[in-house]
């Protein structure tokens, strides 16, 4: 049944090392406000990093971008490589509120050789079963992250879980983000999710001002382990 990946948000190279002590695979970088960092700053956690790091490339609060927002994001990317970036997280959508695959192929051509994770962006399509289904064999693609609502799991966990469920290809590509809590981990990885982001849940009081915390990331990857060892036993 595979094995459980736990990412960690992090923003600054001081939350490196408690995501790494608590068990992460992998880390995500962004600005705070969720856009693409400075290079100085991807250069700096990547330095300080023993597991993979991707960034986020994205440079405004839409789900769109110009040629000349493109032009910088490849720019950007390139840059991140050259730091020790292993990956990307992006996502466009159109005027239609549908997934722009063109773009998003297009983005990944001038990256190549570098997988890249599709953004939240198709929690806010107009139908999330057919962006899937035009998510699904894009080249490069590495997972989707998603919480079956623009408004997180705590809207969204239903349908998140029925989606899973419904096709093993979607299970294993999607990364469960967008407000996860413990009870919702176990439910996940039965319906083939293999993938879970932490946010703020690593951070002391869930604030923004705290670096990540060692203890509270292996709190969680003891959550996803053990709810992973329990998933194979069951059907063992």
């Amino acid at each position: 049944m595979g094995v459980a990946l736990l990412e960690v948000a992090v923003c600054d190279p001081r939350d490196v090392a408690g995501a790494q002590e608590g068990g992460a695979d992998r880390l995500l970088l962004a600005t705070q406000a969720g856009m693409s960092p400075e290079p100085a700053l991807v250069s700096a956690v990547c330095r300080e990093a023993d597991v993979p790091v991707h960034v986020v490339l994205r440079l405004n609060d839409t789900w769109s971008t110009t040629g000349g927002e493109l032009t910088r994001l490849a720019g950007l990317g390139e840059d991140y490589v050259g730091s020790g970036t292993d990956g990307f997280t992006f996502g466009f959508l159109d005027a239609d509120l549908e997934v722009d695959t063109e773009l998003c192929v297009y983005l990944a051509d001038l990256l190549p050789d570098v997988p890249w994770t599709f953004g939240r962006a198709v929690d806010d399509t107009l139908d999330p079963r057919r962006s899937w289904r035009r998510l699904i064999d894009l080249p490069g693609l590495a997972g989707v992250r998603s919480a079956g609502s623009p408004r997180g799991l705590e809207s969204g966990f239903d349908d998140l879980l029925a989606l899973a469920g419904s096709d093993p290809r979607i299970g294993g590509l999607l990364v469960a983000e967008g407000g996860l809590v413990a009870e919702q981990v176990p439910w996940l990885v039965r319906a083939g999710v293999r993938s879970f982001h932490l946010e703020r849940q690593g951070r002391p009081g869930g604030s923004a001002k705290a670096y990540v915390d060692a203890a509270l990331v292996r709190s969680w990857r003891l959550l996803v382990d053990d709810a992973l060892d329990r998933a194979v036993r069951s059907v063992g």
